[in-house]
């Protein structure tokens, strides 16, 4: 059956997002010991990738848990979103851009509640692509087979008819299970190379 559709995930693939050392900073910052942020912050960090809080409550949250006051808040997520967001890699969002119109295109990405708006404003992804679903906006996370279903029904193609791009091992074995054609990123070259191969197979 032939591909109709081309999914890529956001960071890792689109976005450069290697670890600047926020936790690491603010762990030093708050004195706290090696992984004591995440754990204090976990449920909020869990919360807000399925959109069970809003932006404002993942702030209010951060205040109680870490006793910030809000300049110390701004700071902090400022670090959190500079980290998050990476770097655009642009080679790679050249040639997903570009394979529209002849396939229909999305972005499947496990996201956290704000990441659309501040995504638009840096990258423009909305522009670049058909449809982009974010784990926040819909309740549910990858590797969770609903996810990549939900993805297919939006885009009106069925499983086999995709092709889905992600950085994460776990992610593209699920891919796989939901009947996709999925593909492991490791760099631009490969990945280019295996999706163009797998739309000419």
């Amino acid at each position: 059956m032939p591909i109709r559709a081309v999914v890529f995930d956001i960071g890792g693939v689109l976005e450069d997002t290697p670890a600047i050392g926020v936790t690491e900073k603010w762990e030093a910052t708050l004195r706290l010991r090696p992984g004591e942020l995440n754990e204090r912050l976990g449920g909020v960090w869990k919360a807000g990738a399925i959109g069970a809080v809003s932006e404002a409550e993942v702030r209010d949250s951060i205040a109680r848990i870490l006793r910030l006051d809000d300049a110390r808040v701004n700071a902090f997520l400022a670090d959190i979103w500079t980290e998050y967001l990476g770097a655009l890699n642009a080679e790679l969002a050249g040639y997903f851009g570009g394979l529209r119109p002849r396939y229909r295109t999305a972005l499947l990405s496990n996201s956290f509640v704000g990441a659309r708006e501040r995504e638009q404003e840096r990258y423009g992804f909305g522009d670049i692509t058909d449809l982009i679903v974010y784990s926040h906006e819909v309740g549910m996370s990858k590797p969770d087979l609903r996810i990549y279903h939900l993805t297919c029904d939006r885009l009106g193609v069925r499983p086999e008819q995709m092709i889905f791009l992600d950085d994460q091992a776990e992610f593209v074995k699920a891919a796989l299970d939901a009947g996709i054609r999925a593909i492991l990123f490791e760099d631009n070259d490969q990945a280019i190379a295996d999706i163009e191969a797998a739309l000419h197979a």
